[in-house]
């Protein structure tokens, strides 16, 4: 079953009645027709209580004796069915910010890893009949969305090709929002947006896999600059050649180590000029 619009008129005839009636009443009393009196009066009083107030961003979910006669969800005052009953639920966008949660990614790695989800009731029935407290719900299944998506992921990607949790945060989140979509439709919830909030290695293993981050940091950066020294010294070749100056294959050699040495070397080069011949 879904959310049904319920029936209501505007709260403002319900206190016309009111006054109507307990007004016209106490003048029966008066007038010593006490049954009409006080008849009147209780109809009165009776309009009173069925009006319900609904705030902005607010809906009043109504039922009659167990049964559910439908929802309102526009803000005013309203008058609704006599002895039924009315529970105000929020409508407002919220966050739930999940604790640190520890998990195994995908390689078994032990990471620490948080999210913030954005959600909304968009069906008032689902959220109150349907499962026992949709904010309970939501918090549970957040988690349990959250580790499912961690633990299929590593953490980093150090050579191979794919997604990873720290490299792809944008098309992690994506998938977790998905999947709590999946998980909350039963509740009644929209899902606006999930977002990664804290994610690292847990205390035991950081040490270590920082040296490997930063070793894989230093093997890049050489690879980069090897690639860089080894186009210079090219070009500088075929340069010098252009310029007409031939090179015999020792020359080329000795010129190619000097140049990858100066260009490659992590501390600044301290050349030695010879002045003579190579031979």
């Amino acid at each position: 079953m879904k959310e049904t619009k319920a029936w209501s008129l505007n709260g403002f005839i319900g206190l016309i009645l009111f006054l109507i009636g307990a007004g016209f009443g106490i003048y029966l009393l008066t007038q010593d027709q006490v049954a009409i009196g006080v008849t009147l009066i209780i109809l009165g009083i009776l309009f009173v209580s069925t009006i319900t107030a609904v705030q902005p961003n607010e809906a009043s979910v109504i039922t009659f004796f167990g049964s559910y006669l439908g929802t309102i969800r526009k803000s005013g005052l309203w008058l609704i069915v006599p002895f039924s009953s009315r529970k105000k639920i929020s409508l407002r966008v919220r966050n739930f910010n999940s604790v640190k949660l520890k998990v195994n990614d995908i390689e078994g790695n032990p990471i620490e890893i948080a999210a913030v989800v954005v959600f909304k009731v968009v069906d008032t029935y689902k959220a109150l009949f349907d499962v026992d407290s949709y904010e309970k719900f939501v918090e549970i299944q957040s988690e349990t969305a959250l580790r499912h998506v961690a633990n299929k992921y590593p953490y980093d990607r150090f050579e191979t090709e794919g997604y990873s949790l720290r490299g792809n945060a944008d098309e992690v989140a994506a998938e977790l929002s998905v999947e709590l979509q999946a998980r909350l439709s039963v509740a009644g919830v929209e899902v606006l947006e999930s977002r990664l909030t804290h994610l690292a290695y847990s205390t035991e293993i950081a040490s270590s896999m920082l040296q490997r981050q930063q070793a894989a940091a230093i093997l890049s950066a050489r690879q980069i600059i090897v690639d860089g020294a080894v186009g210079m010294v090219q070009m500088a070749i075929a340069r010098l050649e252009a310029e007409g100056l031939k090179l015999d294959e020792e020359r080329k050699a000795a010129m190619i180590n000097n140049l990858l040495v100066a260009i490659v070397s992590d501390r600044a080069a301290s050349p030695v000029i010879n002045t003579g011949s190579l031979y």
